[in-house]
């Protein structure tokens, strides 16, 4: 997850006096770089993930301290230090209040400091922190793609994560994440990062085969649910207005050579997310539907789905009818007329006469358990609509 602001506070606690004074809960927040500021102007060029840093000479007030802050959240910043001593004599409580309900870590040093040695300092550890990244980034790939070449992999993943351990992945796709370029993508990828909250060095976050992928080791299911919900509402607020995103958590899994299971299931459950228009969605929570998300024969979907139900598609799409519908809540009621009426609001004299045009079109009675059993299973294959995705490998 890079260098994150945790690591910053670890490294410059004794050695510059840092303190965090608000905006704990975005302690996980990865830093691409550090930026002296003195006005909000090139703050609108941030692309995400820079730390400010301000002695406070061009915000003598409150409410332009305030302005920063918000300028700081509306592009995506990691956090704002403060040079306190000379023009900033205390940090102002609505800065205060404001970083802790928006999560933007705010931390001072005091004015002794000489900034350009920290910034420096920081910002060679940042770089160092990257290149590490993108080793693990190309290892953990390996890892999904080759499980059983552990030796490929092995030596760059054993000083980040417990190899023995559970693994749980997340991904997170949206249908124009392919169509970017890498440099889009990458400033895309520094906003998601922030919406990450509680994951530092127990995770890991890159862009593979046209989505987000999010690793997290030796968390419990609880904790990982709680971070993928999180995302969720980050995102709903920071991104607003933006297409929406689709995530899918997969198992639990033991052992690094369990991550391209645990990998492909959350794509299944990204995939569920998408075709039912939900912003998250957890395979193991699937129930019967893990079978159908998990089949990778698009073929083998196609006629079990939409070739089983060709009679009544082709009839909704001409008289704009409710075939399809109708045949779902009468087999989901069991064949009860009277329960399907009332699941489709109308008279159940209705649902009769469907049902009698609906044996006709298919040719079939529906008196076979087997039979309402493979309609079931075509209805729930054409809910699941399209949502297959592919892109191309990228960290």
């Amino acid at each position: 997850m890079g260098f994150t602001v945790e690591d910053m506070l670890l490294a410059s606690r004794e050695k510059y006096g840092m303190e965090m004074v608000a905006g704990g809960t975005g302690w996980s927040n990865s830093i691409s770089w550090m930026m002296l500021l003195e006005d909000t102007v090139i703050v609108t060029r941030f692309t995400g993930k820079e730390m400010a840093v301000t002695t406070g000479l061009g915000f003598p007030t409150e409410e332009k301290l305030l302005a920063l802050a918000q300028k700081l959240t509306e592009h995506s910043a990691s956090g704002l230090v403060l040079n306190t001593g000379m023009y900033l004599k205390e940090v102002p409580e609505p800065l205060i209040a404001y970083c802790n309900e928006n999560s933007l870590p705010l931390l001072t040093v005091p004015w002794n400091v000489y900034l350009a040695d920290m910034i420096k300092d920081l910002s060679i550890r940042i770089f160092l922190q990257g290149a590490t990244d993108e080793q693990t980034s190309q290892a953990l790939i390996l890892a999904i793609e080759n499980p059983e070449d552990e030796e490929r992999y092995r030596e760059n993943l054993l000083p980040v994560f417990h190899l023995s351990g559970a693994f749980q992945v997340m991904v997170i796709h949206r249908e124009d994440l392919g169509r970017m370029d890498t440099v889009e993508r990458k400033h895309l990828s520094y906003r998601l990062q922030l919406c990450l909250e509680n994951l530092t060095h127990n995770g890991h976050f890159f862009y593979y085969d046209g989505s987000f992928v999010v690793i997290m080791n030796e968390l419990s299911e609880k904790q990982a649910q709680d971070i993928a919900e999180g995302f969720v509402r980050n995102v709903a607020r920071r991104l607003r207005g933006e297409a929406p995103f689709f995530c899918g958590i997969g198992s639990r899994l033991d052992g690094i050579r369990s991550l391209r299971l645990s990998y492909r299931r959350a794509v299944s459950a990204a995939h569920m997310a998408k075709a039912e228009g939900v912003p998250i969605a957890s395979f193991d929570r699937a129930g019967a539907k893990r079978l159908l998300y998990s089949v990778e024969d698009p073929l083998l979907l196609g006629e079990m789905g939409p070739g089983k139900l060709r009679p009544l598609l082709d009839y909704d799409r001409e008289h704009h009818g409710d075939y399809v519908a109708t045949l779902e809540q009468y087999l989901l009621a069991g064949g009860s007329v009277q329960e399907a009426a009332e699941k489709l609001f109308v008279h159940r004299n209705t649902v009769i006469y469907r049902m009698g045009e609906i044996r006709t079109l298919l040719e079939d009675d529906l008196k076979s358990a087997e039979h309402r059993m493979e309609y079931l299973i075509a209805i729930a294959i054409l809910r699941m609509g399209d949502g297959k995705h592919q892109g191309n490998q990228e960290t």
